[in-house]
């Protein structure tokens, strides 16, 4: 187990927030527009490799489907649905203050990686 094994995933109905709890005993907690945003689908975020926000769509999560064993499939109110969530990008895309940018232990120069 490491920080990119979930031991909970919550998201409940009705909500703006959607945390994971990881093994390593971090928290991660996102906004459903952040994580719309950061879809990381092809037609999302195209080919270059680099991470962005992308504003619009619907951010009203609909359903959650596990991917595997390595991450999650994320459904949104308006049909958009073809993004795969790894763990591993959903504990980079994290905006704690432990994972902040400035923070000792930040993840954030994984995301050009």
């Amino acid at each position: 187990m490491n920080a990119t094994t979930p031991t909970a995933v919550r998201a409940p109905r009705g909500t703006d927030v959607f945390e994971i709890d990881w093994a390593d005993g971090h928290r991660s907690r996102y906004t459903n527009e952040l994580l719309r945003g950061y879809c990381p689908c092809a037609g999302c975020q195209g080919h270059s490799g680099t991470i962005r926000f992308v504003p619009g769509g619907n951010a009203v999560l609909e359903g959650i489907e596990e991917v595997g064993n390595y991450g999650l499939g994320l459904t949104w109110a308006d049909g958009h649905s073809t993004g795969i969530y790894t763990y591993a990008y959903l504990r980079r895309i994290c905006s704690c203050p432990d994972c902040a940018p400035d923070s000792p232990h930040a993840r954030r120069d994984e995301l050009a990686r």
